[in-house]
């Protein structure tokens, strides 16, 4: 089956349940269920949402993986739809986790993600009177475990967007590079799109009365969201940055190709002089000026040597050279 962790709660304290013959009803209020589902078939689902009687268009929500992040109100239960992230060369890879909320149960159906919530569980078990909070306070807990999934994604990129930039300064990004870095970008723009819902979704639990979240938990909740609001700013500066190492490599290369201009006006400039003056010996004149001197050759490689020097000076001087 695909559960992989059920266990009650009494008291923030966990106690085993056997689901092998079913999931059972709680007796006492206090008490509540946390069931784990990964990538469940519908027949698996038909049998949690007849044990807690779930609603069936969030359960078929629940088994869809294209869902954006939401949060949908059936009667006195929750129902959260959040989208988990990991990068995996240099590509953000999306999984889905949909959590059931009721009064005495979470449910939790997780697709694609590949981290799971059995060190979450222990974290949450070692604090017995936070737990005992209920069931929104583990889902505070699930959603906070999600964001912070997200950090370590942009904290990469950006490491690698530093590590261009740092190449850029010291030469002209290649072809490659230019292409990963649009890459990247464009990577940032998808994940936009999944943090703008998932604001919403932790901002309406913060905020708004809705069932099943005690007033009491909506500072858990508030510190959430101001963790994604960190991640969106993130996203934002980065790509700031890219834009401006992009610009900036682009204004590194039109300086270098100006230089390579100038240089190459510069000598060419300085080889005028000589093809000129040849130019002018070569055209078979009778009745050229100093054509017959002992000394002429000699002397006209001196006034090419000189007048060379000058303008290989004058041009060193003023930076073309």
């Amino acid at each position: 089956m695909a559960c992989i962790a059920a266990y009650l709660y009494r008291n923030g304290e966990r106690q085993e349940l056997d689901v092998s013959h079913g999931f059972p009803s709680l007796a006492q209020p206090d008490d509540f269920v946390w069931i784990g589902l990964f990538e469940p078939s519908p027949e698996e689902m038909a049998e949690v949402q007849q044990a807690y009687n779930l609603p069936h268009l969030a359960v078929e929500d629940a088994l869809l993986v294209r869902q954006v992040p939401k949060v949908d109100i059936f009667g006195g239960q929750l129902f959260v739809v959040a989208k988990t992230a990991h990068l995996e060369d240099d590509r953000i890879r999306y999984g889905q986790t949909a959590v059931f909320v009721g009064e005495q149960y979470i449910i939790t159906v997780r697709h694609g993600s590949a981290r799971a919530h059995s060190d979450l569980r222990q974290q949450l078990e070692a604090s017995p009177q936070l737990l005992k909070h209920g069931t929104d306070y583990v889902l505070h807990a699930i959603l906070d475990f999600i964001v912070d999934g997200y950090i370590p994604i942009v904290q990469t990129i950006e490491d690698n967007v530093l590590d261009m930039e740092r190449h850029m300064m010291a030469t002209f990004l290649g072809r490659d590079q230019i292409a990963r870095l649009f890459h990247l970008r464009r990577q940032l723009i998808l994940f936009q799109r999944i943090l703008g819902p998932m604001s919403e979704v932790v901002g309406r639990l913060a905020a708004v009365d809705l069932p099943c979240v005690d007033a009491n938990a909506r500072p858990f909740f508030r510190d959430v969201y101001d963790h994604v609001r960190r991640v969106e700013t993130t996203v934002d500066g980065l790509r700031e940055i890219m834009t401006s190492v992009f610009e900036a490599s682009n204004l590194f290369e039109q300086q270098r190709q100006g230089e390579i201009t100038r240089q190459l006006a510069a000598w060419a400039a300085i080889l005028a002089v000589p093809t000129a003056i040849a130019g002018i010996y070569g055209m078979n004149f009778d009745n050229m000026p100093e054509l017959h001197l002992p000394y002429g050759y000699y002397t006209v490689l001196s006034v090419v040597a000189v007048l060379c020097s000058i303008l290989y000076w004058r041009f060193k001087k003023s930076g073309w050279l």
